[in-house]
């Protein structure tokens, strides 16, 4: 199967419902092939530009252009796009393969065709033995394989993926996520994938666009966006930080980047550990002085993370770069 690879266009595009404003005068460009993750919390505008792009929403102001061409009254059907859901919208009464053909169908492409391309869709997302089940009979993960063939069947230029895996669980949420990376890579296809889930958003892009209030705060390769946050928010919302005061100044720093160590002396007092695999993530809670109430979160190696068990006593140091230094003193 080859797929076209078209750029897409977001040119200053604001909606607002009433007088609430939901996107504000944004502006993003996705190269033909890449895959740009789009992240934020609840209500920040991340699924409606979505919409707007698929031409289920109209924008209030702005252009949204596919390919250089603008399609911002166009209809969905009209814009070579294929669209992926949190719920799978699989047809219950149609088996796999009969739900993989659907969008040809309507096309009214040749039945020989049809199977044709649903087969070898079905074998890439290794469903090829499903092809005569129908859906209750599918996990969760392989009816949201089957949502992803039926998306490429029609062979869009633009994929869009809105929350896809939030209803699977975390070993299967996984799984179908690299086979979306490995997917995406193989037919080189222009693809915005909308998720709240940071972990997501990082693993899968080769940009991410954080977004806040239907503002764009960053936009950059995940490890900028973790390493190198352009505001609080995104400091904040991507990953775990501990805010410290350090020269007047509020500075927000990673936990692998904090380093605690045992001090009958220390301000701070263990409060937890985590175990994650390789690392382990340890919370301490400032119990006196200026630090009373402030939490760190550190990261560190189970050996020593066991030489620091809840109770123990805590100073800190800063054993690496901060993510983010206010410009202004704090006050």
């Amino acid at each position: 199967m080859t797929a076209k690879s078209n750029s897409v266009v977001y040119d200053g595009v604001s909606k607002a419902f009433g007088t609430h404003t939901v996107l504000d005068n944004l502006s993003l460009e996705l190269a033909p092939g890449e895959l740009i993750t789009v992240l934020g919390p609840s209500g920040c505008g991340k699924t409606t530009a979505l919409r707007i792009l698929a031409g289920f929403e109209r924008p209030t102001s702005g252009r949204v252009l596919i390919a250089g061409r603008d399609v911002t009254n166009l209809a969905p059907n009209k814009r070579g796009i294929g669209m992926v859901f949190q719920a799978y919208s699989l047809f219950p009464n149609l088996t796999v393969i009969d739900n993989v053909e659907y969008g040809l169908r309507i096309r009214r492409v040749a039945r020989t065709e049809r199977r044709r391309r649903a087969g070898e869709l079905l074998e890439m997302c290794g469903l090829a033995a499903f092809a005569d089940r129908f859906p209750h009979q599918l996990s969760g993960g392989q009816q949201q394989r089957v949502a992803l063939a039926r998306a490429l069947a029609v062979e869009p230029s633009v994929l869009l993926l809105d929350e896809p895996l939030s209803a699977l669980d975390a070993t299967v949420r996984t799984q179908i996520r690299d086979e979306i990376q490995r997917l995406q890579q193989e037919l080189g296809i222009t693809t915005m994938f909308v998720t709240h889930d940071q972990a997501e958003a990082l693993a899968i892009a080769d940009r991410v666009a954080v977004l806040n209030a239907g503002v764009i705060e960053q936009l950059d390769a995940p490890e900028v966006v973790y390493q190198r946050p352009a505001s609080e928010f995104v400091a904040r919302f991507v990953g775990s930080v501990t805010e410290l005061t350090i020269d007047g100044k509020r500075t927000f720093i990673r936990p692998e980047d904090l380093t605690l160590e045992p001090d009958e002396a220390g301000e701070y007092t263990v409060t937890g550990q985590s175990y994650t695999g390789e690392r382990t993530i340890i919370r301490a809670t400032g119990t006196s002085g200026a630090a009373d109430g402030t939490e760190l979160i550190s990261s560190a190696f189970l050996s020593q993370a066991q030489a620091l068990p809840p109770g123990t006593r805590v100073s800190w140091q800063l054993t690496g770069t901060p993510a983010f230094v206010t410009e202004t003193t704090a006050a």
